[in-house]
């Protein structure tokens, strides 16, 4: 019996999703009326919501050109956990509100796309540092702080691009605008996006440390050790 490709069924189920997501928000966009006296969606959630599809569709493609590019093989497990990641944040996040109406929804997200990041970073350095062809070995704890510094730079870059959306389109990417339209002020503004980028930090941190537990632990940085000692 063949073995089912998970990537592959989750990967294209999820394209599927994105792409249909944004037939409906183009759909939308144009019958919406930019402001709904009844509270519901307004014209300018539908465009962040097609904004998002479509970057959805765009970086989708991500992880293979990354292989393609930097000639690796990027591990099945985190191609699969970052197409939930797209799925959870734009299908069920954007186009289902689950920002509004699941509680710490944004907070989550971050969190794994922290750790997720983190992983990134951490498994592209290991796979250059024991790749043949370079000859450089780079110790535990800088694999860890370039693993954990990536997904901060990764994670600040994104709340910069929010920044630009909310500031050229008034769209609500940080989220300083309730469901309802109320504008949040002061401190409260501010919440959503330091709240992201502390999240990103403690998710990326759990990993680079536990990322460097592991490799201070194995058997191959142990015989590093004795040959560098001699």
């Amino acid at each position: 019996m063949k073995k089912l490709n998970w990537k592959r069924i989750i990967g294209i189920f999820v394209l599927i999703t994105l792409f249909f997501s944004i037939v409906y928000s183009v759909f939308q966009v144009i019958t919406t009326p930019m402001v709904v006296e009844d509270g519901g969606h307004n014209r300018s959630d539908y465009i962040l919501m097609l904004l998002q599809c479509c970057l959805g569709m765009l970086v989708f493609w991500l992880p293979s050109v990354l292989e393609k590019r930097l000639c690796f093989d990027m591990p099945n497990y985190m191609e699969i956990a970052y197409f939930i990641f797209l799925y959870c944040a734009i299908y069920l996040g954007e186009v289902h509100d689950f920002y509004y109406v699941i509680p710490r929804w944004d907070n989550i997200l971050h969190c794994f796309s922290g750790a997720m990041l983190g992983a990134f970073g951490f498994t592209l350095v290991k796979i250059l540092n024991d790749s043949e062809k370079i000859h450089v070995v780079l110790s535990p704890a800088f694999i860890a702080l370039f693993a954990f510094c990536f997904a901060v730079t990764v994670g600040a870059m994104w709340e910069i691009y929010e920044f630009v959306g909310d500031s050229l389109f008034g769209l609500n990417m940080q989220k300083f605008r309730l469901a309802d339209g109320t504008l949040l002020v002061g401190a409260e503004a501010l919440k959503d996006t330091m709240g992201d980028i502390i999240i990103d930090s403690i998710g990326a941190f759990i990993v680079a440390l536990s990322g460097y537990l592991s490799m201070i632990g194995s058997e191959k940085y142990k015989e590093f050790k004795k040959n560098k000692k001699k």
